[in-house]
């Protein structure tokens, strides 16, 4: 998978969607160039609880864990992208940031969630038609898109067993169509998690554990 740049997943709404992502930049030889993008919950950086400039702080931390320069980390607080599942986004305005973050830090492959969202979450679904309106009213033609592959109950809390079941099912799609990616190192994804430490409460240890996102994830090329 030829990847020259890479804009992380853009906007992850929750710190704990960072765990999908985290160690693909280095264990699969993908360029960090551009800056990640982070669209935090909250009125001020996932202001919950009054929590804002904190978890702002801990998602920092996330990145150092894998090494990745600050300055290329952007979190954005904007007051029509607050995080919630009775907030739906402006499609039109995450095109336009995307198109903004595309075109000034000459982006040429997108990844980011299907239309579920993993989880459901109506906001990772608002990125997902964000990213999809980007392609189909401004985008290059040499720009590529890829979304995180939603799986069911059942697969997603099967930890590592889901290594052999992803790949069995990606050889089954046409060549270039999907790609399987596993991580080698999911305690490192587990360290980088726990750096969320004002979230890092035992159910999310478990699932971070248990989770097969934490060992594998299937990405889907978006036409």
């Amino acid at each position: 998978m030829p990847l020259s740049f890479l804009l992380f997943s853009l906007m992850v709404v929750n710190p704990f969607s960072f765990a999908k992502w985290e160690f693909f930049w280095y264990y699969h030889g993908l360029s960090v160039q551009p800056p990640s993008m982070s669209c935090q919950k909250g009125k001020e950086y996932g202001n919950a609880d009054g929590m804002g400039s904190i978890r702002k702080d801990e998602l920092y931390l996330a990145c150092a864990v894998h090494k990745v320069q600050l300055q290329r980390v952007k979190v954005l607080d904007h007051p029509d992208l607050q995080d919630g599942f009775g907030k739906v986004w402006n499609h039109d305005l995450l095109a336009k940031i995307i198109e903004e973050e595309v075109y000034s830090h000459g982006i040429d492959v997108l990844i980011t969630f299907d239309s579920y969202g993993v989880s459901g979450h109506c906001n990772h679904g608002d990125v997902h038609y964000g990213v999809r309106k980007f392609l189909h009213d401004s985008s290059p033609r040499n720009i590529e898109a890829w979304e995180l592959v939603s799986i069911n109950i059942l697969l997603k809390y099967s930890g590592p067993l889901d290594i052999w079941l992803s790949t069995l099912d990606s050889t089954r799609h046409p060549k270039g169509v999907m790609h399987c990616l596993l991580n080698e190192h999911p305690r490192k994804s587990f360290l980088a998690m726990a750096q969320h430490s004002s979230q890092w409460v035992w159910f999310r240890k478990l699932f971070v554990s248990f989770s097969s996102y934490t060992y594998v994830n299937t990405l889907r090329k978006i036409k």
